[in-house]
């Protein structure tokens, strides 16, 4: 997660346990993520990034009304057991009871999602579409991420396929989302009353 590092923030200097990463983010007025004792603070979103967010959020909670399935914001935070990564997706779906990181010992930190969609940002979207893709994808529990650019009508969908992940990027039409059992148009997701996605 180098690139972190280098193109969000600095990280801090100590090395941090996770027990003292959990800790920082109960009075930190900002998000971090931790991987390997570094901790570094996420990047603020654009209000393009924000409003494409909160359509995939609202979509997603309308289509899985009583289901057995919840639609989370970027508050969640989620932990990659296999590699120790702790980070906060911007829309998170778990599918039955949310199973939680025993490091974790007031229980806020996920590790059972079956869906994560990113909406892309400039100066994060080599690291979603790379590194932080190659650690979701070894979440045994996760079947999808969905990718969002959010300066052009552009969605790539990685799918659990037995060992291995297939992609599938659309810009137009309709996103079927496997996972859940969910379609989507595009149009909605980038749906912007003032015009088109600049």
């Amino acid at each position: 997660m180098a690139c972190y590092a280098r193109c969000v923030a600095e990280p801090a200097r100590q090395a941090f346990s996770f027990d003292a990463y959990l800790e920082l983010e109960e009075v930190s007025p900002v998000k971090h993520e931790f991987l390997r004792g570094e901790v570094w603070a996420m990047a603020v979103g654009t209000p393009d990034h924000a409003a494409i967010s909160v359509n995939v959020s609202t979509l997603l909670s309308t289509a899985l009304r009583g289901r057995p399935c919840r639609v989370y914001s970027s508050d969640l935070r989620i932990r990659v057991l296999a590699t120790g990564l702790g980070t906060y997706p911007g829309v998170t779906v778990v599918c039955g009871k949310p199973e939680f990181d025993s490091a974790d010992r007031k229980q806020q930190t996920v590790t059972n999602p079956r869906l994560i969609v990113e909406v892309l940002s400039p100066s994060t979207a080599n690291d979603d579409r790379g590194e932080k893709l190659t650690h979701y994808q070894q979440i045994t529990s996760l079947e999808e991420v969905v990718l969002v650019a959010h300066d052009e009508q552009r969605i790539d969908v990685w799918r659990r396929a037995g060992e291995g992940w297939t992609l599938n990027s659309l810009s137009a039409g309709t996103v079927q989302l496997y996972s859940v059992d969910v379609e989507i148009p595009l149009a909605e997701i980038y749906r912007n009353p003032f015009g088109d996605v600049a």
